[in-house]
């Protein structure tokens, strides 16, 4: 363990010093963790010694992920849920079962598995991480609706995946009981405690005998996390379902505990994906790779180009999307920790093809992990004011979208001149990227941009917010 701190704490010292690169540029920190994983493994140098069956692997997995679904779960209320939830709908309702089976039928006939174990494969993969969609559901820029599609789909999916991985593993162990109510119970309960102790603790906070000092503050969420990963293991509930309801409570009945918590929780949350990334890139080898056959390969690169765009391409149809927004769906469906977690239950069940499936699903996550962890910046580029691009890429968004390149100080970007704001209150309104103004969720705590002024001779309209264009650019 000693070992694996000190190695953790010098690549973490190397990624800060780094990161302001990285930002700017293609290179991810989640990838140097991964790569430093791999050279620093027991069968590339020899400095860390960890294999898939060591505690630490899933442990540190189920920690990094509890953690990001916590705190992406702050991000939004139940009534942003409620108000939102036709897209992510779609995304778990369509998306998710045909890339089950997209992404079994691969398996199936690419590599030659049984129709039970490319079942199970398509299972293991279905969910997706939003550890590496940071940049875009961080980033305000990026249209609301989209972000909260893709946090939402990716705090529920993990665990409406989880019936999928234990249905197809008892049926390719050959067993008769499918565990079917022990499944249900295990994901109502997760629900029920990640609802009830952030409920709780924050009602006890408003009695008069309690109150937090500013100091304690941020730490009231983390208590709240901690108790709600206790009693998940401790009573068998689902660990991701409770997590990401446990976020959304303390967003909707405590904004103060969720602001407090928020910058404290993010960091806490980067140092175990961090941490995660380094042990699993630690089971890389060249050997284990060499392990896999071509028709692997091929399978792990359609698992990420063919099988979620194919099957969110079918479940958005009509769904009032732009075609830039749909395209930034159907690529970032990255595989992460759960489907790591959940290859691990299916190495560790002994059944004939557990070692083949492993192999498969760990490829094609840290192949998902390098890609996705490197576009996410560029992606979230393409929401952003083109006056604050680099040159290089509003010449790629002109190749990619055929509109022109448009550079900084340019006609085209100058801000027309400034008139007398019409006195009134602000309107509290964000863009959802479809041409209409939402209200702020209670507990999104993201304030509206600030009214762009307007030339004389076209004032806005006043039933409609003048941020938000009444019709799609060319390319959408």
């Amino acid at each position: 363990m000693a070992v694996l701190l000190l190695a953790f704490a010098g690549v973490l010292l190397l990624a800060v010093l780094v990161s302001s690169l990285a930002h700017r540029t293609i290179l991810s920190t989640a990838a140097l963790f991964l790569v430093a994983g791999f050279v620093l493994g027991s069968e590339t140098t020899g400095v860390l010694h960890l294999v898939p069956e060591s505690p630490v692997v899933t442990d540190l997995a189920n920690l990094a992920l509890f953690a990001v679904l916590f705190t992406d779960g702050m991000r939004v209320g139940w009534s942003d849920l409620r108000s939102a939830w036709r897209l992510p709908g779609r995304a778990l309702g369509w998306g998710l079962p045909l890339t089950l089976v997209i992404t079994a039928l691969v398996a199936k006939l690419l590599v030659g598995l049984d129709w039970p174990e490319a079942l199970l494969v398509g299972a293991v993969l279905a969910p997706t991480d939003p550890v590496f969609a940071a940049a875009l559901i961080g980033n305000k820029r990026v249209p609301l609706r989209l972000r909260r599609l893709l946090n939402v789909e990716a705090g529920v999916n993990d665990g409406v995946a989880l019936p999928f991985v234990v249905v197809f593993l008892a049926i390719a162990a050959g067993s008769d009981d499918l565990h079917l109510s022990e499944l249900g119970m295990e994901l109502g309960l997760g629900i029920v405690i990640g609802v009830a102790v952030p409920w709780l603790a924050l009602k006890l906070e408003r009695l008069r005998f309690f109150a937090a000092s500013t100091q304690y503050e941020p730490l009231n969420a983390v208590a709240i996390g901690l108790l709600v990963l206790a009693l998940s293991q401790g009573l068998h509930g689902n660990l991701y379902l409770a997590a990401f309801a446990a976020g959304v409570t303390v967003a909707t009945l405590g904004p103060r505990q969720r602001e407090a918590f928020e910058h404290f929780g993010e960091l806490i949350a980067e140092v175990f994906k961090l941490a995660a990334l380094l042990v699993v890139g630690a089971l890389i080898s060249i050997e284990f790779l060499g392990e896999i056959s071509w028709q692997g390969w091929v399978f792990a690169v359609l698992a990420l180009v063919l099988a979620r765009p194919l099957a969110l391409a079918v479940a958005f149809l009509r769904s009032g999307l732009t075609k830039r927004e749909q395209v930034t769906a159907m690529w970032f469906g990255p595989k992460g920790f759960a489907s790591v977690v959940y290859s691990l239950l299916v190495l560790k069940s002994g059944i004939a093809a557990a070692d083949e499936v492993f192999h498969l699903v760990a490829l094609t996550v840290v192949l998902s992990i390098l890609a996705h962890s490197s576009t996410d910046i560029l992606v979230a580029k393409l929401f952003d004011d083109p006056e604050k691009l680099p040159a290089w890429f509003g010449r790629l968004r002109a190749r990619t979208t055929g509109r022109p390149a448009v550079r900084a100080g340019s006609p085209e970007l100058a801000e027309p001149p400034a008139t007398a704001e019409p006195p009134g209150p602000a309107a509290t309104t964000e863009p959802t990227g479809d041409g209409t103004a939402e209200p702020a969720g209670e507990g999104t705590a993201e304030p509206a941009a600030p009214a762009q002024a307007l030339p004389p001779e076209r004032p806005p309209s006043p039933r409609r917010s003048p941020e938000v264009p009444t019709t799609a650019p060319p390319d959408e």
